[in-house]
């Protein structure tokens, strides 16, 4: 689709000059002498690129600059002036023009600015598009599902969430499994009844169990007072029980009596108290095989796995990244009060090909360090942490994504074909500059063009 164009300069021999050499590269052009009522076009129009004189009557270049800024700052401004007002365009680049241009311009030079502009909008509206879509499609709650794996987990969700089973949340680390326990929570009955979460990795055995159970005064030393412990504090809600592998087998004798009987003896106590709670539990092991070792017991793991879901690592849900980092930049942008819009084509690109070995929780710390640490009004390349570039890593990310069964020679052909077009787009169709890019000599290059069916510039 064609960018839209809005050119503003009380001149209007440029203006016809403009709309002849951007319509003649196919691009829709407005033009208007008038540059207040350019602010008003850009009201009730699509306007994807401003570009507008520096000098005029009424409004000056960098007065529609910060209009734009306030009210469209998804859309790229370029000013144009005099070769003396140079230092003027350096300061409307300090506060956000997307680039400048002088008078009188080469032609190749405004191309090229109103190419880059144009990829820029693109990105941007992609950006929009992706917060929308998270908003209005995609999330519930936290929950980024746009992806066949996430929305067969959605599904279970739903279908679990009115009973009152037990439910067994399987994963890697840093998937989102409290997420899902959470969800569960929020669509069952329990909804308005407490949600209470346990770490079973993060307390030693002592006094995990008295965080579990509680405990009476005197039970033990430090205990001067009577503490209801975890189960009493969840009754008619939901626990949470992370890391339930962890657990020693004197816990799992006990946590396997509430579940059987549905009460609970405080620490130290004698008396007996019903509990009514919904169990949730989660872990990165594989408890079927810590059942076959005897470290975790076979009759509390078929308590544990009523119903079980399996949140698929990150690597296995490329389509839901750029949602995710969108929403992570959108938290962490109002959280640090910055304007960063979104992220640049070619980082996504990066993001999305990465392994993420620590999956979504990995993703958000990378979007966070992103969002504190980037300059701009969006994330680049440059600002991602050098692992999340590394070569090897975004290779090994691209065959992955290769099925198992393959033609090795069509295979090649395809990707070496891709790489030769994408050289040869990047270098603006320069046979030269993309035989660079890609360690090749011109006639080497000439050859894989003609037998890829492409075609370049000969220069």
């Amino acid at each position: 689709m064609p960018a839209n164009i809005l050119i503003l300069d009380d001149e209007k021999n440029y203006l016809l000059i403009l709309e002849s050499i951007l319509e003649d590269e196919g691009y829709n052009v407005t033009t208007l002498s008038d540059p207040e009522m350019g602010l008003a076009y850009l009201e009730d129009s699509e306007v994807d690129i401003v570009l507008t004189d520096m000098k005029m009557p009424k409004l000056t270049g960098q007065d529609v600059l910060a209009h734009c800024k306030k009210n469209y700052p998804h859309i790229p401004v370029l000013i144009m002036t005099a070769f003396g007002s140079i230092e003027a365009a350096v300061e409307a680049m300090r506060i956000g023009a997307f680039d400048y241009i002088t008078k009188p311009f080469a032609n190749e030079e405004l191309l090229l600015s109103i190419s880059k502009a144009k990829q820029y909008a693109a990105t941007q509206q992609e950006n929009i598009r992706l917060k929308q879509e998270i908003r209005d499609r995609y999330s519930k709650g936290n929950i980024i599902a746009r992806g066949k794996g996430m929305q067969q987990v959605m599904d279970m969700v739903d279908r679990a969430a009115p009973s009152k089973s037990t439910v067994l949340v399987l994963g890697e680390s840093g998937t989102g499994k409290e997420l899902i326990a959470r969800a569960i929570h929020n669509a069952s009955p329990r909804r308005d009844e407490p949600f209470v979460t346990v770490n079973c990795m993060a307390l030693n055995p002592g006094v995990l169990e008295s965080e579990l159970f509680g405990h009476e005064k005197g039970s033990f030393t430090g205990a001067t007072a009577m503490r209801k412990g975890r189960f009493e504090q969840a009754n008619k809600g939901t626990l949470f029980l992370d890391e339930i592998g962890e657990l020693t087998p004197e816990l799992q004798v006990k946590l396997l009596r509430v579940l059987q009987e549905h009460q609970i003896e405080r620490v130290g106590g004698a008396e007996t108290f019903d509990v009514d709670i919904r169990i949730v539990a989660a872990t990165n092991k594989n408890l079927q095989e810590a059942v076959s070792k005897g470290e975790f017991r076979e009759d509390l793991f078929y308590r544990l796995n009523v119903v079980s879901i399996f949140m698929p690592p990150l690597r296995e849900r490329r389509e839901d990244i750029p949602l995710l980092a969108a929403h992570f930049l959108d938290k962490y942008s109002r959280e640090n009060q910055v304007e960063i819009s979104g992220f640049s084509s070619s980082a996504m690109d990066y993001l999305t090909a990465y392994e993420w070995p620590g999956n979504v929780r990995q993703l958000e710390n990378v979007v966070e360090r992103c969002t504190v640490l980037t300059r701009g009004d969006i994330i680049k390349a440059d600002d991602l942490p050098p692992e999340i570039k590394d070569e090897e890593a975004q290779f090994k990310s691209a065959v992955d994504l290769l099925p198992s069964k393959l033609n090795l020679a069509e295979t090649m052909d395809k990707i070496e074909g891709a790489l030769v077009k994408r050289a040869l787009v990047q270098s603006e169709f320069v046979q030269v500059k993309a035989a660079e890019m890609l360690g090749l000599s011109k006639s080497n290059l000439q050859y894989k063009l003609k037998k890829y069916e492409l075609a370049g510039k000969a220069k």
